[in-house]
């Protein structure tokens, strides 16, 4: 069994979890283990969406000095265009804080190495994107709520599903510039530079003039990915359809398969 994610509308930390949710992942599961964590100050919404028609499944981290009238928040990265607006409200946490609060969780052991192992990897990104040591580095938006919560969230649903194999399509990335605590970024934004550079992951640039790939999102496949390509051909066993917030002219959904290899015929 081996997971593909198609990532030909980007990837960003939210739309994992949804995708994941709705490959079938148990929800309760999930609940449990986010509920374990110890940190409060937020809502999960879990919903049924749809983009350009595709229906598939939302997984919102609503926190609590949001409105429900503001504009829906995506995967909140530190070096994301949310970051200024929430800055005042998140906590600067370092890997030492992050790494106590999976630590002290009910997680699985396996869900919670592969927690650290996204974070870790995100932490080497943004100590070579602002040219600092690792352990001064404080994860500023991916130390807050929301991050930790995709960021787990995606580690429980892997270890729940089974998941040993994984393969990672070429990752679609838009062009142009994004907001950010620290001025106006390029995109790809920094970080998700250095993880491809330190990483097997293929990247594409589109015409698309938004950030398409977060940090987080970049991070969740640098950790999964082991397998190097697609099978000539395959069985789609079950497939899940994650829809992200943004608008682009093509649907902006992340997809997982369940794939398996067809059984070689007897001669």
């Amino acid at each position: 069994m081996i997971l593909y994610f198609e990532c030909f509308s980007g990837i960003s930390g939210d739309m994992s979890v949804a995708s994941l949710l709705d490959l079938g992942a148990d929800k309760q599961i999930l609940m449990d283990a986010l509920s374990s964590l110890n940190i409060d100050g937020y809502t999960i919404e879990i919903s049924a969406k749809d983009k350009c028609g595709i229906f598939g499944t939302s997984f919102d981290v609503i926190l609590e000095h949001q409105h429900t009238n503001e504009p829906e928040q995506e995967d909140h990265n530190f070096e994301s265009e949310e970051h200024t607006q929430h800055q005042e409200q998140h906590k600067h946490r370092n890997i030492e804080d992050i790494e106590k609060i999976i630590d002290e969780s009910n997680l699985t052991d396996n869900a919670k190495n592969l927690a650290r192992k996204i974070f870790n990897i995100i932490l080497r990104a943004e100590a070579k994107a602002h040219n600092k040591p690792e352990n001064e580095v404080h994860f500023h938006e991916v130390g807050a709520i929301d991050s930790i919560i995709d960021i787990v969230g995606v580690a429980v649903c892997i270890d729940n599903l089974g998941i040993k194999d994984v393969i990672v399509s070429t990752v679609y990335e838009g062009q142009g510039h994004v907001k950010c605590a620290h001025g106006i970024m390029p995109v790809p934004v920094p970080a998700v530079v250095n993880i491809f550079n330190e990483s097997n992951l293929n990247l594409k640039i589109t015409n698309n003039k938004n950030e398409m790939v977060t940090p987080t999102g970049a991070a969740i496949l640098a950790a999964l990915k082991n397998v190097e390509q697609l099978p000539e051909e395959f069985k789609i066993i079950k497939s899940g359809i994650g829809v992200g917030k943004k608008n682009f002219k093509n649907a902006n959904i992340l997809r997982t398969m369940i794939i398996e290899e067809p059984k070689k015929k007897l001669i």
